[in-house]
Order: C-alpha cells, then structure tokens, then sequence
C-alpha cells in the first residue's frame, strides 16, 4: 500500500501535505508556511539550538519527545510525529509556562533571539529531570549558544524552574493519551511517495520495504537523522532527491545483547545507545556526550555516522578498535565484514549498490580489556574532532602486550588503524620504554594533511602523546590527567 501524502500533529492540531519538497526543512515549514517565527534560524547547521523545537514519536508504543534542529530536520521525516514549537507552551490558565516564567524572572535573555530555543531546550530537560543537578543542566544546553548572557543566568533559571510549577500538571502530559491515540491512528502501515520522477521522497514502511526501495532505486540518499545530510542543503545547496527517509522504521533502533556481542540497529540515535553504552563502554559512552548537542545526539544515528564513511566520524575508530563488525543488506541478502574493511578510500565504502548498513555488533569486552578513547578538538563541546585516537589492550600474564588494537580518526583519508605501531608493541612489555621505541612507527601508518582545524605536524605528535596517555592511565599514573567538571569533582 502506498500513500502519497505526510501526516504528524504541529502543536494541537493535525497537518496533511500531499506536496512536500524532498529538501524542505521543518524550519523553513513552520516559518515560512506556518507563520511560527518563534522558532529561529541562527545557524542553519545545527550548532546554534536558535530553532530548536520538541518532536514527539511512538517507540515501542510509548510517546517519546526530544528536542531537535529545526534547520537540519528535514519536513519528509515527520510522518507519524507530533511537533511542538515555543508557541505551544503554557500554563493550563494560558499564563506563561514554568520554564519561560523562570528565565524572565532570573534575566536569561538579553536580546532574545536565542530565547525560544533555550526556552525548548531546557523544557525538555524539565520533562526528563524536574530537578536537574548543574552536569545535567550544562548537557542539555550544548546545543544552544547565546552571545549575550554569559549562560549563568539561564543556569540559575534551570535550577528554580520546578519552583514555577509541576511537571505533572504540563501541557504535554495532559495530552499524552490523546496524541498517542493520534499517532497510532496514523500508523496505516503505508509506504510514504510524494513527487515523481527523480524529485521524491520516500518513506519506507518496514525495513523489507526499505530493501525493496533500495533495490529499484538508482543511486537515492538515504537519511536517517540528517545531521550530515541537513548540511548539504542548508550549506551546500546540493541536490539530494530522490531521498529515502529511514528514521521511523522502529526494526533498525533496536539494540540486543546474544552471548558476547551487543548488536545495535543502524537507526539507533546516539541518545537511545548511551544507555547501554554505559553499561559496557564507559569510554565511548563519554565520547557521544560530546558529539553535539542534545539535538543533534537525539537525531543522529550510530550507522549514519559509519554509512556516510567521513575520516573524521567520531564513532568509527573506537567501533574498530573494539572489534566491530557490520552487518550489510541487499534485498534479502545480507553479509557481515569487520567494520574497519568498510573503509576503502576517502569518499569510498564497501557497499554495493542497494545495499544499506542495517547492524553493527560489538564484542563485550572481559575484565582484563582496557579501553579508552579521546578526542581532539579546538572546542570542547560541538566541534569537529581534528584527531581521535582509540586504544584497546589486553596483557598477558607476565605483563606482555597479548592484544592490541590502536584506531584514529583525523590521521588518514579513513578511519584508520596504526599496525605498524600494534606491531612493535605486541609481544613487548607494557612500558614507558617499549611505548616510546614503538612511536617511531607512527611514520610509517599515517601522513596526515594540514587543515583548518589542526597542522599535519600537530596532529601527528597528539596521535602520539594519545599512545603516551593511554599507558599512563593504564599502568596506575598518581597525577591528574583530565580535568573534569562533575560536580562531585569540583567538590572534592
């Protein structure tokens, strides 16, 4: 069955399009179209939070909202959400809402551009955490920048906000069963086409169906959370229907473990795998805090960032230093290969035509597994990383390096392994010694290039200052290496 319109609830009320432009951003929708200029276009790439809006959907039957970018979400995507934007927020009596009351009352807005977008932000927060601690309060606005205020003023405001009110007399919640019923209405079961010729969309019904699209398709682009793809148009102005939207096939945001391996769908947001990260791997878990804001974690997805095969994806070098192997599909074909052999050239993956990344899988690391990864980057929070390194080491038990696999992104035109430098340290004792004979083999893995964000010279010296840090943290070094800011750190 095929449906030839779009349909998600924009605040209270239900919206059909039969016309909708494959490179159409929700930001460009509401403003343009819907008059709803509370939201705001700062950046147009999702760094700036400006248009940041609450997009609510059914996973597993329960209705999940998160803050994204309006200005890389693209309008196609939406069918079977609800939308809600600054202008929907208020008290039951119509007053202002709890979270807006609290920024007008402790100042945190000067000019007020980046207002609506902090007011979305920090309401989801509300949602989630009515009485967030400061970490918890400072990750949630990642994603917005305000040039004005300093952000203490909007951090006292996040602290009060449950002072102005409960989460369980909220508008959103009142609604709950009726916008879930709503939605459920809407699941038709229906393949999404709207357009013809080359200049369409499509939404796939099921991942089968996806299978089927991409078999007769000539070369479409798949989108799943946009947060590579949005920039194409907002910045680049390419081309790029036909497009396939894939973000609301619930079979490819799945995340199992089976025996020693944790398989995660390939439409598994880096929000929905922080959990389970966590649980395994505490390191890559600290890394996806860092990939974004909550905006654009909540839309981008753990294969997008594999799929798309860029040098400096941040998931893909502690995926292959962990030993990950992918799962790819054509029709009803699937094969599996080590995730690190996906990588051909830049610009080149190993992906045939009609085949999409559905799975990657993780070996579960034993006790005696060290792992760690570290990114470099001029600015801490969103920023493109200029090197990331990543380490996994197993020792023998005469302190010998039994295993281990070094991976970087940022040194090469892929994400790449350093055998050479795996090679000179296997077999050798795990010391300052053996680690400094086997640096002079960086030279031989890696050439990296000069950039905007870091010179060839540097980026190969942080590689191996990355090895230095990795033994230090490893064999028990007494003096700080990271400075955190938790608060039970600062405390202490």
């Amino acid at each position: 069955m095929t449906r030839h319109e779009i349909r998600f609830l924009l605040n209270s009320r239900k919206v059909i399009l039969k016309d909708v432009p494959p490179e159409r951003t929700l930001l460009d929708f509401l403003r343009l179209e819907q008059g709803l200029t509370g939201t705001k276009e700062g950046c147009a790439e999702g760094d700036c939070g400006a248009c940041t809006v609450l997009v609510g959907r059914l996973s597993r039957g329960k209705l999940v909202y998160e803050g994204v970018d309006a200005c890389i979400r693209f309008l196609g995507s939406l069918d079977g959400c609800h939308v809600v934007t600054v202008e929907h927020l208020k008290r039951s009596n119509g007053n202002l809402h709890p979270v807006q009351q609290a920024l007008v009352d402790f100042h945190g807005s000067q000019c007020g551009f980046c207002t609506p977008g902090f007011v979305m932000s920090l309401y989801a927060l509300w949602m989630r955490e009515p009485f967030p601690s400061d970490p918890a309060i400072e990750k949630a606005l990642q994603g917005n920048l305000c040039r004005c205020t300093g952000y203490e003023a909007i951090v006292k405001a996040a602290r009060s906000f449950s002072s102005y009110g409960n989460v369980e007399d909220d508008l959103l919640l009142a609604e709950r069963e009726t916008v879930t019923a709503e939605l459920l209405a809407m699941r038709d079961g229906a393949r999404v086409e709207i357009g013809t010729g080359s200049d369409r969309l499509i939404v796939p019904a099921s991942v089968d169906d996806l299978a089927e699209v991409l078999e007769a398709e000539l070369d479409p682009t798949i989108v799943a959370g946009s947060t590579d793809v949005g920039l194409w148009v907002t910045k680049f102005m390419r081309p790029i229907a036909p497009v396939v939207f894939i973000g609301g096939l619930e079979d490819l945001r799945t995340i199992s473990k089976q025996g020693g391996t944790l398989t995660i769908g390939a439409g598994v947001s880096y929000t929905e795998a922080f959990p389970v990260l966590s649980e395994h791997f505490s390191p890559l878990a600290r890394l996806i805090d860092r990939v974004g804001g909550d905006q654009v974690r909540n839309m981008g997805t753990v294969g997008g960032n594999i799929a798309n095969g860029s040098p400096i994806g941040d998931t893909p070098p502690p995926l292959i230093a962990l030993g990950a192997s992918l799962t790819l599909r054509k029709g009803k074909d699937r094969r599996t290969i080590p995730l690190e052999d996906y990588f051909i050239a830049y610009g080149k993956q190993d992906r045939r035509p009609g085949e999409f990344v559905e799975a990657v899988h993780l070996p579960l690391p034993d006790a005696e597994t060290r792992f760690a990864v570290w990114k470099i980057s001029k600015r801490r929070d969103e920023d493109i990383t200029a090197v990331l390194g990543a380490f996994r080491l197993k020792l023998a038990d005469d302190g010998t390096v039994a295993d281990i696999r070094i991976a970087y992104g940022g040194m090469a035109a892929t994400p790449k392994r350093a055998l050479a430098v795996e090679a000179a340290l296997l077999g050798q004792p795990w010391t300052r010694e053996a680690i400094e004979e086997a640096i002079s083999a960086y030279e031989r893995d890696f050439s990296p290039i000069s950039d905007m964000r870091a010179s060839a010279k540097y980026r190969l010296l942080v590689a191996k200052n990355l090895l230095r840090r990795f033994h230090l943290e490893t064999t028990g070094h007494p003096g700080p290496i990271q400075v955190s800011r938790t608060s039970e750190e600062l405390l202490a």
